[in-house]
């Protein structure tokens, strides 16, 4: 069975690690610290900074095929691995559409998929000119690096829009804006694509987002075309030639939906899968990376939610067998899924899932449950 190196140590290297070992597939992880959700339970771990091409082709020693479990890698890198030899999956000229958003709203215009109007922004005048072409409606985003909120601003007013370009441009930071929608919610399409072009299409999910921040995601979405959806998705894999999972986040707007952003990798809107669908998408991204036949995307439940456990301002520790065990009382089929992480105020430290067949109650009981892990008591 093939090796797979994963680069980066945080919660989707280490669920990916636990799905690898039931595949019987030999994993390794590059890792900035010995501490980190992934290297904490990984048997084969190189330590190292992902920055460094000697470093990065080292950890890639004896592996069949290399993946990510974030789009940080520098490009160059990617393109020097690919050209010496190494399986790389996704590859480069994918990957750059999850790195740069204003490569990929290029290329999903080009591909006619649903997206906002846009522009780069490279001065204030620049700016000025999007502002008045979108009558104010206008987001600046950060073209790389941002995630979970960060580096996307909502400028209320001109002359908060140019502070923030002049700002942002005197820190190096490449920039674009797109224009602000009116949101009605958040949608997530989630595919797996083979090297050999099989792919496979899990249910749409809803999902919330509070501060940038992923509050919960919830299968079957409904009053959805999930067919339209999937074709597009669907599209998008196969222009771009995505390999492993990819994650189409959707505005659902008064306009229609749009394309928000893509994810060459496992995505914690995908979570329930693990739970809910007869191959998860960290099985499913193992599959596709090792170009193994993939698997099922049937649900095997009515309705399947994950909600977040995000830090609280409570001691997590000391007490967290017990808050596990009190949720266990309400909810025996809770499942729980820790990230092995030092606690912080926000910080994403599991996910609990649950199933069932009335969607707003399941919803209800994960987010209560997830909410007692968090903080010690029961929401009010």
């Amino acid at each position: 069975m093939p090796k797979i190196l994963i680069i980066g140590d945080g919660q989707l290297a280490r669920m990916l690690h636990t799905e690898a070992i039931e595949l019987g597939l030999s994993l390794r992880v590059l890792a900035n610290s010995p501490t980190e959700s992934a290297a904490a339970i990984c048997g084969d771990v190189i330590l190292g900074d992902y920055h460094d091409e000697a470093t990065v082709k080292a950890a890639a020693t004896g592996v069949d095929v290399i993946t990510f479990e974030h789009e940080h890698v520098p490009a160059h890198i990617i393109d020097n691995l690919i050209r010496d030899g190494y399986n790389v999956q996704p590859h480069g000229d994918a990957l750059i559409h999850a790195q740069d958003k204003l490569v990929m709203r290029r290329a999903l215009r080009n591909a006619g998929a649903p997206v906002p109007p846009f522009a780069p922004i490279d001065s204030t005048d620049d700016a000025r000119a999007f502002w008045e072409a979108m009558d104010g409606a206008v987001c600046l985003k950060a073209r790389t690096g941002g995630y979970d909120g960060k580096g996307v601003w909502f400028p209320d007013s001109l002359d908060e829009l140019e502070q923030l370009v002049a700002e942002q441009l005197d820190h190096n930071t490449p920039l674009m804006a797109e224009k602000k929608v009116h949101l009605n919610r958040e949608l997530s399409a989630l595919i797996a694509r083979s090297p050999r072009g099989e792919v496979r299409c899990w249910d749409i999910a809803e999902t919330n987002q509070d501060g940038g921040v992923c509050r919960w995601a919830q299968a079957p979405a409904a009053n959805v075309d999930a067919e339209k959806i999937e074709t597009f998705a669907t599209g998008i894999a196969e222009t771009l030639d995505v390999t492993g999972v990819l994650a189409v986040e959707l505005f659902d707007t008064d306009e229609g939906i749009f394309v928000n952003e893509l994810a060459m990798r496992p995505h914690n809107t995908g979570h329930w899968t693990q739970n809910g669908a007869t191959t998860s998408q960290f099985e499913q991204h193992l599959r596709a990376v090792a170009n193994l036949p993939l698997g099922s995307t049937d649900m095997t439940c009515a309705h399947a939610v994950m909600a977040n456990i995000l830090g609280g301002d409570t001691t997590w520790d000391h007490d967290l067998g017990e808050r596990i065990a009190t949720v266990w009382r309400s909810y025996p089929d809770a499942k729980i899924h820790l990230y092995g992480k030092q606690h912080r105020p926000g910080r994403k430290l599991g996910h609990i899932n649950l199933t069932g067949s009335d969607p707003i109650a399941v919803r209800a009981d994960a987010l209560a449950a997830a909410h007692y892990i968090a903080h010690g008591h029961w929401p009010a």
